[in-house]
């Protein structure tokens, strides 16, 4: 019982909580593992349903055209035009939130509706059924696509509304959401780093892209042998090596979706809504005339469109860099494992940052310095041992700046929902909170269209008959596009951000303000 309480107390510490009174660590804890569950669906489709597309479908191959373009070039078009379509699909989602009333709330119950169907759609997104290279397999996926983006949404936006709706207090939001945060990333991070690993793992018979490789595994071949051999044995091999690919995708599909699928349930019955609108539900077009009187939400929303390249190097473009110019997609998992440290030590520091600095110069100062590592990452370049030292380092620094926007976004959102009931009386979570989905998701289609787009421009062919699936110059021009549209994202972000003006102890003067007007009207 004595250790049950200290474990309690501790809970009580890190989310700011006060027993008994509001929002209790169970909710937060249960609030956090719905997270990790939506990042596994999350993560599986947004880091490799293009390179299951490119490289398991083999729309990435020289030979392949859907209709006018390269078959690379409609998978990166159909990343982006996707999900900036689905973003604006966002505001509606929040509308549609903002108008539920049930006995349940007006977040929660989607979290229970939604689990079957998304698991379902994301499952569907890797069907091994469908022939490669084939153009109607390309429509059947940009419809798949499409639906999985718009039932992920009906899911996503009113999970994150839901932490406006269980506390007002901005400190505890705030302390709830890095845990969150933290969570969500951990299991991003299982899917990020074990996919590859398994890939490269299962895949590795058919991969012999150099002399040098087959003469280390076939002692006593000679070298004239050892090209004879990438030239005729392995034209058998792409199309199994490809057929390997896709089924691997789909069993590791299906076991995250059914570990994440639990999850949702969980959250569903362990939370509870405490703080919202008892008034008649805002039409559409009502919550988007109150979507512009928040301007300090549209910066946020301006800066998240404009950073959307900074982490392009942990999407598909990073496992492309793995994959092609390092000879081994098992590195993407180490790649991304060096942003982790950085990241979670920044995650950990939010809660200082911010009461040190404030959100907003927290926020600006790690993007600084994100920034800063890209570009010198970009001049130092990769093609040297030592220089590979520099850039594993530079990775390592970059996860500050991951880790906290991961979470000051989210934090800053929810103020910019205070901000708005004081500024007009309504709150509006789900329009808000909409905002943040559609940042996620312009970012991801931004990412997943670079990597793809660099991918085309270095003209990667993942079938090529003689082994040789990039050239020197293409591993150059992959590095500069990936590298260098990252740091000018970086820089991007910043800008707007100089104009947002909420602070902490503004924020608090609001939330009393707003307090005082309802006791006004309670009288």
């Amino acid at each position: 019982m004595k250790e049950n309480t200290k474990l309690q107390n501790a809970l009580h510490k890190l989310f700011g909580t006060t027993p008994g009174v509001g929002v209790q660590p169970k909710e937060a804890i249960a609030y956090s593992i719905t997270g990790f569950g939506q990042n596994f669906i999350c993560t599986i489709v947004g880091s490799y349903l293009t390179v299951f597309l490119t490289d398991a479908m083999l729309f990435g191959s020289s030979d392949v055209r859907i209709g006018k373009i390269t078959g690379s070039m409609a998978v990166a078009f159909l990343m982006l035009f996707t999900r900036i379509y689905d973003g604006f699909n966002d505001p509606i989602m929040g509308s549609i939130v903002d108008r539920t009333r049930t006995k349940y709330g007006k977040c929660r119950p989607f979290l229970k509706w939604m689990a079957v169907p998304i698991g379902v759609a994301t499952i569907a997104c890797f069907c091994p059924f469908l022939p490669a290279k084939a153009t109607s397999t390309f429509v059947i996926v940009c419809v798949i696509y499409v639906l999985w983006t718009m039932i992920y949404t009906v899911a996503d936006v009113p999970y994150w509304g839901l932490s406006t709706c269980m506390t007002n207090d901005t400190i505890v939001r705030g302390n709830i959401l890095t845990v969150a945060r933290l969570v969500c990333t951990v299991g991003a991070g299982i899917v990020t780093v074990g996919v590859p690993i398994i890939t490269s793992a299962v895949t590795a018979k058919y991969k012999y892209t150099d002399v040098a490789q087959v003469m280390a595994d076939r002692p006593g071949i000679s070298a004239q042998a050892a090209q004879d051999f990438i030239g005729t044995v392995m034209l058998g091999q792409q199309e199994a090596n490809a057929n390997t690919l896709k089924w691997t995708y789909f069993i590791c599909c299906v076991v995250f979706v059914l570990m994440a699928i639990p999850m949702f349930f969980y959250g569903f019955k362990n939370t509870t809504e405490r703080f919202t609108s008892e008034e008649d539900p805002p039409s559409f077009a009502h919550n988007i005339r109150l979507l512009f009187k928040n301007d300090q939400l549209l910066l946020i929303v301006v800066s998240g469109i404009l950073g959307g390249a900074r982490m392009v190097y942990t999407y598909t473009g990073g496992l492309y860099f793995a994959k092609y110019v390092l000879n081994n997609e098992g590195m993407y998992a180490l790649i991304t494992m060096l942003v982790v440290p950085g990241g979670l030590v920044a995650s950990i520091l939010v809660p200082w940052m911010t009461k040190k600095f404030t959100k907003k110069w927290a926020y600006i100062g790690v993007h600084i310095l994100g920034a800063v590592t890209m570009f010198a990452m970009y001049f130092i370049g990769y093609d040297a041992p030592w220089k590979l030292v520099v850039c594993a380092i530079g990775l390592a620094l970059l996860g500050i700046p991951q880790g906290v926007n991961n979470i000051v976004t989210y934090a800053m959102i929810g103020d910019t929902v205070d901000y708005l009931e004081w500024k007009t009386g309504e709150r509006g979570e789900g329009i808000c909170f909409a905002m943040q989905t559609l940042i996620n998701k312009i970012g991801m289609a931004i990412g997943a269209f670079v990597g793809v787009f660099s991918y085309n421009w270095a003209r990667i062919n993942p079938d090529a008959a003689d082994g040789v699936y990039i050239t020197a110059g293409g591993k150059t021009t992959l590095w500069n596009l990936l590298i260098l549209s990252g740091a000018i994202s970086m820089v991007g972000t910043i800008l707007p951000m100089l104009f947002y003006k909420i602070t902490e102890k503004r924020q608090a003067e609001m939330v009393a303000e707003i307090a005082e007007r309802k006791a006004e009207k309670a009288n």
